[in-house]
């Protein structure tokens, strides 16, 4: 006979752990999806899977990493094969607003162009160019960079070694980089030459921040 009682306790138990970390999961989804209704059940299902396994969940342990594995899994699962890559209204419309914006800060731009680049970058312009970015690559990024999960949690949500983990992170930024600055230099933020001078600097720390987080194992 089911015990309504335990089943209520379980269900409060539930939500307590896993409803904090609803938003963040609906961000990542989106990111993926690069729908709004695709997201919406992308989260969907990762509470029904999530709630169903409850019982697998080890207490004490990371609960937003437990419900971001489930999370990555379902969209590679299912939503990867049927999800097709489309271009979205939003996507223009960003653009309208980051066009918006520019004028509205010309001349604050013109005073120093690397630092406004650089400082006042709308967030909607990174998140444009990690939407850019290939899924292996756009998993780890939105991982590390905007859920801020360590390499060794993102291995484990991901089922993957840690050096392929810290080897697509690297590859992803450096190519979300180069959207970035091919951005700037597209809107007049940055001339060329210049672009290519910050970019490579760029690469030389990320080099150097790479080495030091292998080295720190």
């Amino acid at each position: 006979m089911l015990d309504f009682k335990h089943t209520d306790r379980t269900r409060r138990e539930f939500e307590a752990l896993a409803l904090g970390h609803l938003d963040p999961l609906y961000s990542a989804a989106l990111r993926l999806t690069k729908n709004e209704r695709d997201a919406e059940d992308l989260v969907q299902d990762t509470f029904l899977r999530a709630f169903r396994f409850f019982d697998k969940f080890e207490r004490g342990t990371n609960m937003k990493a437990w419900l971001f594995k489930i999370l990555t899994n379902t969209f590679i699962n299912r939503y990867r094969r049927r999800v097709k890559e489309r271009t979205v209204v939003e996507g223009a419309a960003r653009e309208q607003s980051s066009e918006k914006f520019i004028v509205r800060e010309t001349a604050e731009s013109a005073v120093n162009p690397e630092q406004y680049f650089f400082d006042k970058l709308l967030s909607d312009d990174v998140l444009r160019s990690i939407d850019g970015l290939p899924i292996d690559f756009r998993l780890v990024v939105i991982l590390a960079d905007l859920q801020e999960f360590s390499y060794k949690e993102i291995a484990e949500i991901l089922d993957c070694p840690v050096g392929t983990v810290m080897s697509r992170l690297y590859r992803g930024r450096k190519l979300l980089q180069k959207n970035l600055m091919s951005y700037a230099v597209e809107q007049g933020v940055l001339q060329a030459p210049r672009a290519m001078e910050l970019s490579s600097e760029a690469e030389e720390e990320a080099d150097v921040l790479q080495f030091k987080r292998r080295a720190g194992g």
